[in-house]
């Protein structure tokens, strides 16, 4: 098939499919008239959608954890854990390296080494491999919504069996899931393959289930600044309701900064609803996800915990709907379900104490959204002359331009020169612009900004104040200030 913004026919999305379930002997499995049967005999409070929804009316933040683990037994009892020890609102199924690269072989070997190991040798929960009667005993043995998170450029097989096994949400997309994860995979075929996974849940949503879609918003989490975060949930956003997805939670990675982080929330869900409502797309749900920081963590847990509350402020002033909880071992490597139940149980108490308070409008709050909103729209624009009004031809060619530049992402396809920085209060900034399209006032305040830095800081303006910033928090700081 040819990339277009377009949604595709019945007739293209089940020629595609035949080959789709083919990839392993699981797919098989999947019925889609019994998946709908299935989905429908759910009980309300395991639908992530509706919780969503609900959440969202009352406004609250819910909290959730990143978990998964190779056995089934064993996933279903650190879910439980983190629900009743925890106290999480939302579970996931983290899957495995191995399936994000359609590896099936190699999972299998890992299922079988678990087994005699008596624990897991695989980094996640490898569903395609369970199949459909394997997930399903997770959806029946867990009391909470259930999404899929994973990181896969093709998530097609893996997607047609979890969402037909009762999960509820699936997170990733053509943008998300390919530059800041893969390193030579073409963007016009994850976008494709996206596509697939949107038009799936788009004919789940027309047969009365509602499925709700997460792109990835924190990128590669690594001084990514809110209006590039920004460009790229909106366009992913606008690619799945093309295919008929109503349910989109629309991601966020923290950078710090509270105003920022508070103004960034708020563009980025009145941004993505003037542009569904511009494009025709009637009856969308639009929510909004906190990423807790994604760089760096300290050692020391009990400053791994301040890390933890300084989001949890930020994700609850924010009114993000919901809150991706981290771990006091981020440092260390893969946590404790002890370890990961403690960061949702600290989270869940500064939301708590944060309940129904919001950041109150300033001039400085006011001003960041504003700006958040020119520098999405121009870059917005330009994809869309770049696509000749076509927004997924315009997404390939913004990106192999760098008019959408990601920083520090793997991809080949990636221009990689635009750099960011913080300013003198911690708000990310462009330091290099690039290929990005700014008009000279934006370019000119970016660059003021972090002459403020520096000049406070006596040093030049460069590329150090990059590197300085990327090792911050870790140290125990937000802003690289020099030793």
């Amino acid at each position: 098939m040819k990339l277009k913004f377009n949604r595709w026919t019945e007739e293209e999305f089940m020629k595609v499919r035949e080959e789709v379930l083919k990839q392993w002997p699981t797919g098989s499995e999947v019925n889609l008239d019994e998946a709908v049967a299935y989905h429908k005999a759910l009980p309300d409070h395991k639908n992530f959608a509706k919780k969503l929804v609900d959440a969202k009316e009352k406004g609250i933040t819910l909290a959730q954890p990143r978990a998964g683990v190779a056995l089934i037994d064993e996933h279903i009892e650190l879910l439980n854990f983190l629900d009743e020890k925890g106290g999480a609102d939302l579970l996931p199924s983290t899957i495995d390296s191995y399936t994000r690269q359609n590896k099936y072989e190699e999972c299998e070997r890992g299922i079988i080494e678990s087994r005699r190991a008596g624990r897991s040798l695989l980094n996640g929960f490898p569903g395609v491999n369970h199949g459909i009667e394997g997930c399903r005993k997770v959806v029946e043995s867990v009391n909470l919504p259930l999404q899929l998170r994973h990181g896969t450029p093709d998530a097609r097989l893996l997607s047609e069996i979890m969402i037909a096994s009762g999960f509820t949400s699936n997170e990733g997309g053509g943008i998300s899931y390919n530059i800041p994860y893969a390193k030579s995979v073409s963007l016009e075929r994850t976008l494709l393959d996206w596509q697939y996974v949107d038009r799936l849940i788009g004919w789940y949503e027309e047969q009365g289930v509602s499925i709700n879609r997460e792109p990835f918003g924190p990128l590669t989490g690594t001084l990514v600044p809110p209006s590039m975060s920004n460009v790229v949930q909106i366009l992913e956003c606008l690619l799945a309701a093309e295919q008929g997805v109503k349910n989109i939670t629309l991601g966020y990675g923290q950078c710090g900064n509270l105003i920022q982080d508070v103004a960034a929330i708020r563009a980025l869900r009145e941004q993505a609803e003037e542009y569904c409502e511009e494009m025709g797309y009637e009856n969308m749900m639009i929510t909004t996800v906190f990423h807790q920081w994604m760089g760096g963590f300290p050692e020391d847990e009990a400053k791994a915990f301040g890390v933890i509350s300084n989001a949890s402020v930020s994700a609850a002033l924010s009114g993000a709907t919901k809150v991706i909880v981290k771990t006091p071992h981020e440092a260390i490597g893969i946590p404790t379900k002890e370890a990961n139940a403690e960061g949702i149980k600290t989270t869940k108490m500064v939301l708590n104490l944060l309940e129904g308070q919001t950041l109150s409008d300033s001039e400085e709050l006011n001003t960041e959204v504003e700006l958040i909103k020119k520098e999405v729209k121009a870059i917005m624009d330009k994809v869309a002359e770049l696509g000749d009004g076509d927004l997924a031809v315009g997404t390939v060619k913004a990106i192999e331009s760098g008019v959408i530049d990601i920083p520090f992402a793997p991809s080949m396809y990636n221009a990689g020169k635009m750099l960011p920085a913080r300013d003198n209060q911690g708000k990310i900034r462009y330091l290099e612009v690039g290929n990005v399209p700014f008009s000279q006032e934006i370019i000119d305040f970016n660059k003021s900004a972090l002459e403020e830095r520096a000049s406070f800081e006596n040093r030049e303006v460069g590329f150090q104040l990059t590197v300085d910033d990327i090792f911050a928090v870790s140290k125990g700081k937000l802003i690289g200030r020099p030793e």
